[in-house]
């Protein structure tokens, strides 16, 4: 059980993100729950971020700039020092909703069995303009096996459990959460929390998930074979089998589209509907893209995404749930 105020730990790695690194400071410093330490862990950046932390000083909990091994190990320096019942990282490119803390707070009251807990993530540009919504459900263990992405940004964890894993796996530099995620509902299922956004994930050319979509997928292979041999998982992963294959196949393909490889997508997405046709036929939208793109109509999606935006624009302007 959480004590009265639980104290809550936010940890942010960043390596040369000054351009959006004092918004996610301060979208922290601005929460109405009071009882947060907060630790930046910088990989030795040389693009004034350094400054933007000696600025911030005073209101932090403390900050490290020194050079690291990628997002895993800072993630796993700040685990290190975080002293808080709860703890959650925010990447220097996104952003927390006012009153995102204490409505994870709230959550853990409400669901103190929970793993962790996690809302809807929306999605903003590079200037912050918000344009989608990534919609989840109450995914347990089983759904993650299937490959149901939560968006990092939304999730909050219980330190007692993640002191009983090994961290964030530095081996993996795209899916590492996902990874983290199943070690910690194999433990305890997690909890999602419905009609709630607690944090903006920034979509920009710098991103990895843009600037290194094709790296997703083999990432994706290579966890559905741990999976496969983690005993922790059994009988669940055995019964699983081919929906976890399905799920690592159209996890594929989704970042192949985006790292504009239609063809390549397309193979990917044959394999998952082999499998397991119900997970990839969701994403039918992607496959008439995926096919357009290859008979040289891909020049459609900036006008349909720019259609999309408007929308949820408007949504969002009208008080809707967007």
């Amino acid at each position: 059980m959480l004590s009265e105020k639980p104290l809550v730990s936010i940890i942010t790695p960043s390596f040369n993100q000054a351009g959006y690194l004092e918004q996610a400071i301060q979208s922290v410093l601005a929460q109405d729950y009071e009882n947060i330490e907060y630790w930046v862990m910088d990989g030795g950046s040389t693009d004034g971020s350094l400054e933007l932390l000696q600025r911030y000083d005073s209101r932090l909990s403390g900050w490290v700039s020194e050079p690291d091994n990628g997002q895993g190990e800072a993630i796993n320096k700040g685990f290190a020092k975080a002293r808080g019942e709860i703890v959650a990282w925010l990447n220097s490119d996104d952003i927390y909703k006012p009153g995102a803390i204490a409505a994870a707070v709230e959550a853990f009251r409400i669901h103190p069995e929970a793993a962790f807990v996690y809302s809807d993530v929306e999605s903003i540009d590079e200037h912050g303009r918000p344009f989608n919504r990534m919609r989840y459900a109450n995914w347990g263990l089983a759904g993650l096996l299937q490959f149901k992405i939560i968006g990092q940004p939304g999730v909050f964890i219980r330190r007692d459990l993640l002191e009983r894993v090994s961290g964030l796996d530095p081996y993996y530099h795209y899916i590492l959460d996902h990874k983290l995620w199943l070690e910690l509902a194999a433990l305890a299922e997690p909890r999602y929390i419905p009609g709630q956004v607690w944090a903006q994930a920034r979509m920009h050319s710098g991103a990895k998930n843009m600037a290194a979509a094709e790296k997703f997928g083999p990432e994706a292979f290579r966890l559905a074979k741990w999976i496969g041999n983690e005993e922790r998982f059994y009988p669940l992963n055995a019964q699983l089998h081919r929906r976890i294959w399905a799920g690592a196949y159209r996890f594929y393909a989704f970042y192949l589209v985006e790292a504009g490889q239609p063809r390549e997508a397309l193979a990917m997405y044959r394999h998952s509907l082999r499998l397991k046709p119900n997970p990839a036929l969701r994403d039918w939208k992607r496959i008439a893209l995926a096919f357009a793109s290859t008979l040289g109509l891909g020049k459609l999606r900036k006008p349909l995404d720019w259609l999309r935006r408007r929308a949820y624009k408007a949504k969002a302007k009208g008080g809707k749930d967007a």
